[in-house]
């Protein structure tokens, strides 16, 4: 009995984890944005004043996709690397730091707490950084597949920050009702 797997094994061990977590992934991720009302469309956040290198509302969905399908993908790398020294611990990071990437946009735009967000976003990216070293020990097209998502998160720290800075009084605030009277 031969105990190592050929490579089209391997290939499909990648491509069934592939199956499986990629959409989990992003749809885990589409869940939390559309539960938290992120983005356009939130009263709250449209009263917010925006920093000028705010990019234009459809960047996001289409940014966090593809950062999503990437995220799937090395994690299905990972997954497929049985027996891989660290795989363990490197999948339980893993989880660790998509928990804090699926909790910012119900604190953010949910709950308005913007400082809480930029601390949360903090702890994710340092999170997200000892992922990339962990896959990256385990399969280093692994752990490359993370750095856009790493800089992009780096980004989107600064652009909470900056949403603080222009919106101290916002931070915590309800957002702005709407409501109709009519006397009669």
């Amino acid at each position: 009995m031969n105990l190592i797997a050929s490579p089209g094994q391997l290939r499909a061990s990648l491509l069934r984890w592939a199956l499986v977590l990629v959409p989990l992934v992003v749809l885990l991720g589409f869940v939390s944005g559309r539960m938290a009302q992120s983005g356009p469309g939130n009263p709250w956040f449209d009263a917010l004043a925006k920093p000028g290198i705010y990019p234009p509302p459809a960047t996001f969905g289409i940014v966090w996709t593809i950062l999503y399908v990437l995220m799937g993908i090395s994690l299905a790398m990972v997954c497929a690397a049985r027996g891989a020294r660290g795989r363990g611990l490197a999948v339980a990071v893993f989880a660790v730091q998509f928990a804090l990437n699926l909790a910012w946009s119900p604190v953010f735009f949910g709950t308005h707490q913007i400082t809480t967000a930029l601390i949360l976003i903090g702890v994710l990216d340092l999170a997200v950084l000892v992922t990339i070293v962990l896959f990256a020990r385990i399969r280093p097209l692994a752990g490359l597949l993370l750095v856009p998502y790493l800089a992009w998160i780096c980004f989107a720290t600064y652009l909470n920050f900056a949403f603080l800075q222009a919106n101290p009084t916002l931070d915590g605030a309800e957002g702005p009702r709407s409501v109709e009277r009519f006397e009669i």
